[in-house]
């Protein structure tokens, strides 16, 4: 999987190794929570370097409601190395749709 995404156009990253873009990066973690858990994500909500891996936040719809503001969400934070290898995951949280986040 890592290798597919540094050769794909969005990488900005040809001369350094194997280090994919912040595009790619939250491409791989979204396939990683797919593969993971069976449920689509959403949306990619934080990228992060922490020094020494990738940190990217995946939000994912975990049980639908009606109305959809009362879904229960949770963020899923992927922990990747430069070239997109998975070191780890972990559900952070969850939480409402329609919840105001008070961090």
């Amino acid at each position: 999987m890592s290798e597919q995404g540094s050769d794909s156009k969005g990488s900005n990253s040809k001369g350094s190794d194997s280090r994919m873009s912040a595009r790619d990066l939250a491409l791989e973690a979204k396939a990683t929570i797919k593969d993971m858990t069976g449920r689509e994500p959403e949306t990619v909500s934080g990228l992060q370097w922490d020094g020494e891996t990738w940190l990217v936040t995946v939000e994912v719809c975990e049980l639908s409601k009606i109305p959809n503001t009362t879904d229960v969400m949770a963020g899923y934070v992927v922990q990747l190395d430069d070239s997109g290898g998975l070191l780890g995951y972990k559900r952070d949280r969850r939480y409402l749709r329609g919840e105001a986040e008070n961090r």
